[in-house]
């Protein structure tokens, strides 16, 4: 039986470095590198970050990460699962673990940057309650880039 868990981890791995490396690859391949918004090592261990890694049996297979920004929303950022790995549903449960840490840091919203190539995180995102919003924070409209945004919010009916 597949064993997959999810948990905050250190960027600092190999095996994780890897990932994100081939997450890189896939990224410059279908995009400009001037509208890839990459997190070198350092990044990805700041203070202001929560970074997960899930692992199928033992081994890391996906990663996701949280930007707390002090505005009060949390940004997606490094969200990606190992073509291999798909079809076992990682990328949702990621992205459950991403919306309950900012529902636990009382974050109003999660914000996110995708592209316009990458339609099986679109539908994905779409599938989560994500909508479709302009550009935040130092981000431009640049043609290749898709805003999208989840209110974590209650409503009152």
């Amino acid at each position: 039986m597949t064993d997959v868990t999810i948990a905050a981890e250190s960027p600092r791995q190999d095996a994780v470095i890897a990932l994100v490396a081939a997450l890189d690859r896939y990224l410059l391949d279908l995009y400009p590198a001037d509208t890839c918004h990459l997190l070198d090592i350092g990044e990805r261990e700041a203070p202001d970050l929560r970074f997960f890694v899930a692992r199928k049996d033992g081994v890391p297979v996906g990663c996701a990460a949280l930007r707390v920004d002090p505005s009060g929303y949390g940004e997606i950022k490094r969200m990606y699962v190992d073509p291999a790995a798909r079809g076992h549903r990682i990328g949702d449960r990621l992205l459950a673990r991403l919306e309950e840490q900012a529902r636990a840091e009382g974050l109003a919203a999660l914000l996110l940057e995708s592209g316009i190539h990458q339609h099986e995180a679109l539908a994905l995102y779409r599938k989560a309650g994500f909508t479709d919003r302009g550009p935040y924070a130092c981000y431009e409209n640049n043609g290749v880039s898709v805003f999208m945004e989840k209110s974590l919010r209650e409503t009152v009916a």
